[in-house]
């Protein structure tokens, strides 16, 4: 594709589409918010609303005023920002398959991809901090290690399995494949972005960017900071902020460059729990 035929909008949208096919932990994100998204520093505003007042009913009585409803809101910061900047020389451009450049383009996307899902789980960690030593998993424990964690977002209330999603690293989905795998439902769906079944009627995804770190408590575990959380426990905003064609001054080459910013922070704690597993280095 010679630099005269670039359209910036369509590869925009091409690089775009590219980044949601490959997101596993951003795309567990909550994702709609206000706010336009132009610079490194912009704050995107998330709002919600407090909880619905219950009370007893008494037949021929007055019921309270209606109550206002309370609101709440919070900022988040886009403090990333990720670049790309690659060139196709003419001689090379001339010599590859025509499709050189959208190749090139969905690797770019798994890249950014990468990148902004090695900082939703390190948010993640950050605001879970790893305060005992977990079990060292075998694969007789993983299945009730991930059962427990489910249990702790029942008692804050969180019941409905479809909004919920369990992200492992792929050791321990070794373990879990290795433990049963009768009880990882759609199995021919398994890996399939990152797709491996159900547990405890959740969707479990194997991410490589699960935040792994030693354990203060023994230096010897290496602590895999699994993830059960629900779709809105974290925000997520991201923008293509933007995208050129160029001809490098002293270079017979077609180059692009794109500027890619986001930013994610935990919004509902109480929705997000972690599946502390380790594993033995030694």
């Amino acid at each position: 594709m010679a630099i005269n035929s670039f359209v910036p909008t369509v590869w925009s949208a091409t690089l775009q589409n590219s980044l949601n096919d490959q997101h596993i932990g951003a795309a567990h994100c909550n994702r709609e918010f206000e706010g336009e998204i132009s610079e490194k520093g912009n704050v995107v505003k998330i709002c919600g609303l407090q909880n619905v007042g219950i009370y007893d009913y008494t037949k021929n009585t007055d019921m309270n005023l209606p109550e206002s409803l309370g609101d709440f809101s919070t900022d988040l910061e886009i403090d990333q920002a990720k670049y790309f900047n690659f060139q196709i020389d003419d001689i090379e451009r001339a010599q590859a398959m025509p499709k050189v450049m959208e190749l090139a383009m969905k690797n770019a996307a798994y890249r950014l991809s990468n990148a902004a899902d090695q900082i939703v789980f390190e948010t993640i960690a950050r605001n879970k901090p790893l305060d005992y030593l977990p079990p060292v998993v075998t694969s007789e424990n993983v299945i009730d290690e991930i059962v427990k964690a489910r249990m702790e977002l029942y008692k804050e209330g969180v019941t409905n399995n479809d909004d919920i999603y369990i992200e492992i690293s792929p050791e321990i989905a070794e373990y879990l494949i290795k433990a049963k795998i009768q009880t990882l439902s759609d199995n021919t769906d398994v890996l399939e972005n990152g797709y491996l079944g159900k547990v405890a009627g959740c969707k479990v995804y194997v991410s490589k960017n699960i935040v792994q770190e030693s354990s203060e408590f023994n230096g010897d575990i290496n602590v895999h900071r699994c993830v059960i959380r629900t779709k809105r426990a974290v925000a997520f905003a991201e923008q293509l902020s933007e995208i050129q064609a160029y001809r490098p001054e002293r270079r017979f080459a077609d180059a692009v460059k794109g500027l890619y910013l986001f930013g994610c922070k935990v919004i509902y704690p109480n929705e997000c729990a972690m599946i502390n597993l380790g594993i033995n280095e030694f």
